[in-house]
């Protein structure tokens, strides 16, 4: 039975359920989520930059955490509430914008360490190769989640007020009915999840991209997953040996 017929079914009164009400919370207006989530991959991303190798980072070293602290310390100031669908404009650019810093910075990394990995680097333990690859690729997750998560139907903002109707990342939540609460809509984590299943088996697992634009994030998270984790593994074993 679908929405309309629900309305033609549903008793007269005041009390009655919108057309809106009917729709699953992912496609109605919702007060949106929460920032923690956000937050705490954000500090985990930036901690594991600034105990990366100063031969890996863009200097000086403090520089980018210094700067996507900053914008952190922005998001704040400039929507202090705490559910992001109560933001702005503004808040969409600072978003981006600390996006593009976690990205810059994990990017020049990686970079580095497939210089490295490629003509050699003598000193290196096995074990400090693999500790610094695997941070790069943590780090790698975190910032293409957040690349996800903003752009997805125009955003976190965007989602929470029911602009966009057409998903670019199809969650099985949002395929079956039954499978998921009512208010169930996708949040920061779900990003979070897809990242880290596209990065690990190099393909879609349960969410499925629709968009041009997603497919296009997701392989090339994908490609550079492979690249790194190939190139560590080998190297390390080639150390260890």
């Amino acid at each position: 039975m679908n929405a309309q017929e629900n309305l033609d079914n549903a008793p007269n009164g005041d009390d009655d359920p919108t057309e809106e009400d009917l729709l699953p919370a992912w496609l109605r207006r919702t007060e949106g989520e929460q920032r923690w989530s956000v937050t705490a991959a954000l500090l985990v991303a930036i901690t594991i930059q600034w105990f990366l190798p100063e031969r890996l980072s863009i200097h000086p070293r403090w520089l980018m955490p210094v700067l996507e602290l900053l914008l952190m310390g922005a998001l704040l100031l400039v929507n202090p509430h705490r559910h992001i669908a109560r933001s702005g404009n503004r808040v969409r650019v600072l978003g981006l914008l600390l996006a593009a810093a976690v990205s810059l910075a994990n990017g020049w990394s990686a970079v580095l360490l497939v210089r490295d990995l490629i003509h050699g680097s003598q000193g290196i333990s096995p074990v400090q190769l693999l500790m610094t690859g695997g941070g790069i690729w943590i780090t790698n997750i975190i910032a293409f989640s957040l690349w996800y998560w903003e752009w997805d139907r125009g955003g976190p903002v965007k989602r929470a007020m029911g602009i966009h109707k057409h998903p670019d990342f199809l969650f099985p939540q949002m395929q079956q009915e039954g499978i998921a609460r009512p208010d169930w809509e996708p949040f920061y984590f779900d990003y979070l999840y897809v990242a880290f299943t596209n990065a690990t088996s190099f393909s879609p697992t349960d969410t499925m991209p629709l968009s041009r634009w997603a497919k296009m994030l997701m392989l090339s998270q994908s490609t550079i997953s492979l690249l790194t984790l190939a190139l560590v593994i080998a190297r390390a074993v080639g150390v260890l040996q």
